[in-house]
């Protein structure tokens, strides 16, 4: 990145095999920028790394374990490439960088954050994170894609947004988004208006997210001319969808046949993603979710991907990825309980 490093070791008490590194960042780099105001970047990264850091111009001075150190090196040099991509850098960037370099992935977390999938109004939407990242690529390279993960993973807006994309690029000739119809609580039959005002609730998710990607404007035209299309997964039946790209949301809510259904729509020329969350199945009780025995019916067989996301690639509010933790800790609890329970009654 064309930083430039100076080393030296310090003292020979017990801290000895502690290191001084000094970062030199390019004078081409705003220093505001990677610091954060009030330096919060900064801050982040201190939290991030058992060091001290001092930093006086554009020189950034590292005092610490040599492991440690080595990291946070990496950690600069990472956002530095990321803001000569045109990108700014927050506390969550930071956090983001440093939870990929502590996982000694191949990929250099500044590609990661860097592919850029779509723009639109100013805003780009991009992978936020590792698996994020190995999704995208997933949904490029295979003919069938699932998404399984927590909420808030981003499974159907990159999915969407890749739907998009390839509209734009002409790949395919029209987007179609399902959701399976599932009843909480409430019957359809007594729900008030029409069969299209009734199954609009299952499908405004996906209608929101079309409207971050294409003008609204836009949209209007595109539903109308059927260029893209939202339907309940039940209007799919007896199609055969060519030349599309295809989105089935909430699949948790599917059972084995209407995955089968849905899967046998694919036509040529077309990409389908799946998207779900297995822990979230409000299917009534003793019926199967399809997208839990999916894979092991799938699983092998070429062209098909299978991508899972975990609370560690939340990225709505810091809180929902702390919540999808603490319940799975909770039902791995519970599992135990019920097996020792199980046990003692043997």
């Amino acid at each position: 990145m064309g930083v430039t490093m100076t080393d030296s070791r310090t003292g020979t008490t017990p801290q000895a095999d502690r290191t001084r590194h000094t970062v030199v960042v390019p004078a081409s780099i705003n220093m505001v920028q990677l610091l954060g105001p009030a330096d919060e970047n900064l801050t982040r990264i201190e939290q991030a790394f058992d060091a001290e850091i001092h930093v006086r111009g554009n020189k950034v001075t590292l005092h610490g374990e040599p492991s440690e150190i080595a990291l946070a090196e990496r950690a600069l040099e990472e956002l530095v490439s990321i803001i000569r991509t045109g990108q700014g850098v927050s506390p969550e960037t930071v956090v983001r960088v440093v939870g990929m370099l502590r996982s000694e992935t191949k990929e250099r977390p500044a590609e990661v954050l860097s592919l850029n999938i779509l723009s639109n109004r100013g805003r780009t939407i991009r992978p936020k994170t590792l698996n994020q990242k190995r999704y995208v690529d997933a949904i490029d390279a295979n003919t069938i894609t699932f998404g399984i993960g927590p909420a808030g993973t981003g499974k159907t807006y990159l999915a969407m947004a890749k739907a998009v994309q390839a509209l734009q690029s002409k790949n395919v000739n029209r987007i179609i988004l399902s959701r399976p119809a599932v009843e909480a609580g409430e019957k359809l039959g007594f729900l008030p208006g029409t069969l299209t005002e009734k199954i609009d609730p299952y499908l405004r998710p996906l209608y929101d997210a079309l409207h971050d990607m294409v003008d609204p404007d836009s949209i209007t035209k595109l539903l109308a001319a059927g260029t893209i299309e939202v339907a309940p997964l039940a209007f799919l039946r007896g199609r055969s969808l060519n030349d599309s790209f295809i989105i089935l949301d909430e699949a948790q809510n599917t059972t084995p046949e209407q995955m089968k259904m849905f899967l046998t729509r694919l036509g040529f020329g077309s990409k389908i993603v799946v998207t779900g969350d297995v822990t979230q199945v409000d299917l009534p009780g003793g019926v199967k979710s399809g997208l839990r025995v999916i894979e092991g019916i799938l699983d092998g067989v070429e062209d098909i991907s299978f991508n899972r996301l975990t609370n560690h690639d939340v990225v709505r509010h810091r809180l929902v990825g702390e919540i999808v933790d603490a319940y799975e800790r909770f039902d791995a609890e519970r599992q135990q309980r019920t097996e020792r329970a199980r046990g003692e009654a043997r």
